[in-house]
């Protein structure tokens, strides 16, 4: 749609990088302003944030590698071609790895888990919504063929090139579909964080809504990976299932403990 936002001869910024940084530094406004009304200390919250977009980052690009193994092992130096680096990776994967190093540092700096994900979870919803705008001006995480109304069609040969996605095909905007959902998500997060709630139950409330919103925009998501088990869901479905249950278990823990 729109991957290069300025060129220079060979080299470019990337709109997708741009939007990724302004969706960081929007949660991460979001996070600490929740973390402080918590009575957390700002800058060790900032400093988690900080490594947790990097873990995030390092384990959506593992995650990628491995749903398409055969294709990197085939050709292993496109792993640091620029469609890679340009390529969201896969969320989930990026969450779990986000998840695990923040259990780790918040033990560390002995911080309540499950306090310090509930102010996190209204600001990775609002960031995860302006990323998925920069799916869509990239083109990747493109949707399957639509013929509706609102179908789009990428024709900007760079968007091609950079990420493959296919041009002069009117597609689903898998990308819009989710940045809006999350976009209204966040707000309702926010709104419920500001209420009385239990520890650990704004997360689990993220990782429940969320789930859904993933199993739902994967029906109309173009999928090169095979489907596993014989099932008409895709690997990321049953991974959105699997988040879907931790949620559940974390809501219902937060309501028991709170009572």
């Amino acid at each position: 749609m729109f991957p290069k936002l300025i060129s220079f001869g060979d080299f470019f910024l990337p709109t997708y990088g741009v939007l990724v940084a302004l969706a960081f530094l929007a949660g991460l406004q979001l996070t600490a302003k929740l973390a402080k009304r918590s009575g957390y200390n700002p800058e060790t919250v900032t400093n988690l944030a900080i490594y947790c977009a990097l873990s995030g980052l390092a384990g959506a690009k593992l995650l990628m590698f491995a749903f398409d193994w055969r294709y990197y092992a085939a050709k292993p130096a496109d792993i640091f071609s620029i469609s890679t680096l340009q390529a969201a990776g896969v969320y989930q994967g990026g969450l779990v790895l986000a998840v695990v190093f923040a259990w780790l540092y918040v033990r560390h700096h002995k911080l309540p888990f499950f306090g310090v994900a509930d102010a996190f979870a209204p600001g990775v919803a609002l960031g995860h919504a302006i990323g998925r705008i920069g799916c869509f001006a990239a083109g990747c995480c493109w949707g399957s063929q639509c013929d509706r109304p609102w179908a789009v069609t990428f024709t900007d040969p760079e968007a091609a090139k950079l990420v493959g996605v296919p041009l002069n095909v009117p597609l689903h905007p898998a990308q819009l579909y989710e940045s809006t959902a999350e976009f209204v998500l966040s707000y309702f997060l926010y709104r419920q964080f500001l209420k009385k709630h239990g520890e650990g139950q704004i997360i689990g409330l993220y990782l429940i809504l969320y789930s859904i919103i993933r199993i739902a925009v994967e029906f109309v998501r173009n999928h090169e990976q095979a489907l596993p088990f014989g099932l008409p869901f895709s690997l990321t479905q049953w991974i959105a299932a699997g988040t879907l249950i931790v949620g559940v278990w974390w809501y219902l823990r937060a309501r028991t403990v709170s009572r």
